[in-house]
């Protein structure tokens, strides 16, 4: 089976650091959350992240998950979770932390003999096995054919003869050029590229894949379902395009693209316009860095017009604003009925008087009391939930609802967790 190319950077991460390579004793990089989103703005498509806490070392361990969390919190590409992994707790950890998918190293001791259960407990989708010489896999074929659903071959192993498995294999590579990738792809059974190579490459991932679909060998991209001659193009023949937030559905700005741009975002997957202004292609972003990464392209009813829910990196609009649209023309008073915005404004009232008491206030109330009272109140509210519950009055139960969740936030400022954390979460189950 040939598999789309994966362009994966890695990082080694060892006591709140990012290393250049498991040695840990090399040049370090960047703090590894800023190191991640700078990976996930160049275009990889997956990032590994590989846990070199010491062993035995609790802390240790339970710091670099943390960190794992906030790196999937912080991009939108798909994280693997590896190293460090002795049990099914540390396969639920990582998976809990936001991975997508998680690692066992066939080299250590242990991690061959629960690959079945970790595999039965999470789905095998969620299972990769990490390999330093091919002998390993070999001589665990029926398991790992069964029980994963990609290998990582951490040690570039000759991979000319491989026909002990059909599954996808990532190849780390300690360095890597433009000849030697393409060299590499051409195996039907390679799926990526990770390791330093990747790493230290990866502002030319945009060049490559390029390169690569010059080439006809397939890589992860944007599957257009319409070609622009399904388009309607307006008088100047092109398309209009309202960009929007993809969290929040926040309408950023309208713009136009025309052929070559409508063609130029799909192969690269950032929004590239037609400025009329200036009469060239346009990359947003390509000046300021404040690029637009395409989650989705929708056309309308009359396929004249395009939606494009993106991923926002800075401002969309060149004054500096988040969005364009922020010159009020006219406003009558309403009440608010979109259930996250309601949820979001008291929130934010909520994390204001933390920060700005305001004399008289209840919630100012419940932040000087401090955590025992709030966790107190809270659990008073649940119960009161409870109770509603089996009365025939459903006004009652509204009502308990909302002094719950109004105390639930109290506890969530409380405890520095936002929305997003909760719904990032939800998500993910």
């Amino acid at each position: 089976m040939n598999y789309s190319k994966k362009f994966i950077p890695c990082i080694f991460l060892y006591q709140g650091k990012a290393y250049l390579d498991f040695n840990k004793s090399n040049a370090l990089y960047d703090d590894p959350v800023v190191l991640a989103s700078r990976f996930s703005d160049a275009g990889a498509d997956e990032i590994i992240v590989f846990d070199l806490s010491t062993a035995g070392n609790d802390k240790e361990h339970d710091e670099a998950l943390d960190i794992i969390k906030k790196i999937c919190k912080v991009v939108d590409t798909d994280v693997i979770g590896a190293g460090n992994v002795k049990r099914m707790e540390d396969i639920k950890k990582l998976l809990y932390a936001g991975c997508k998918k998680a690692c066992l190293n066939f080299s250590k001791e242990g991690n061959v003999e629960i690959i079945r259960e970790v595999s039965e407990k999470f789905g095998k989708d969620k299972i990769c096995v990490c390999y330093s010489n091919n002998g390993q896999i070999y001589d665990n074929k029926e398991l790992v054919n069964e029980y994963a659903s990609e290998l990582i071959n951490i040690e570039d192993q000759d991979l000319t003869n491989v026909t002990f498995t059909d599954l996808p294999i990532i190849v780390m590579k300690k360095s890597a050029s433009l000849e030697e990738m393409i060299s590499l792809f051409e195996n039907d059974n390679v799926s990526g590229l990770t390791g330093i190579g990747m790493n230290d490459n990866c502002a030319n991932i945009d060049k490559w894949k390029a390169e690569c679909n010059s080439k006809n060998i397939p890589i992860c991209k944007l599957d257009a379902k319409f070609s622009w001659a399904d388009l309607k193009k307006n008088s100047d023949g092109m398309v209009p395009v309202i960009v929007q937030d993809y969290r929040t559905d926040q309408v950023l700005m309208l713009a136009y693209m025309n052929e070559e741009a409508y063609n130029t975002t799909l192969q690269t997957g950032k929004m590239t316009y037609y400025s009329r202004s200036r009469q060239s292609l346009w990359i947003k972003g390509e000046t300021s860095s404040h690029f637009q990464y395409v989650k989705a392209l929708y056309a309308d009813c009359d396929y004249d017009t395009i939606l494009a829910k993106v991923k926002q990196v800075g401002a969309a609009c060149h004054t500096g604003r988040y969005s364009c649209f922020f010159n009020e023309i006219a406003h009558k008073d309403y009440s608010e009925k979109n259930p996250q915005k309601v949820l979001d404004n008291v929130f934010d009232v909520i994390k204001d008087r933390k920060v700005n008491p305001r004399e008289g206030s209840y919630t100012n109330y419940l932040f000087d009391k401090g955590i025992d009272k709030i966790l107190k109140k809270v659990g008073e509210e649940a119960t009161e939930i409870v109770i509603a519950a089996k009365n025939p009055n459903e006004n009652e139960i509204v009502y308990e609802l909302s002094d719950f969740l109004y105390h639930m936030m109290v506890l969530m400022a409380e405890k520095n967790v936002n929305w997003e954390d909760v719904t990032d979460e939800l998500s993910r189950r």
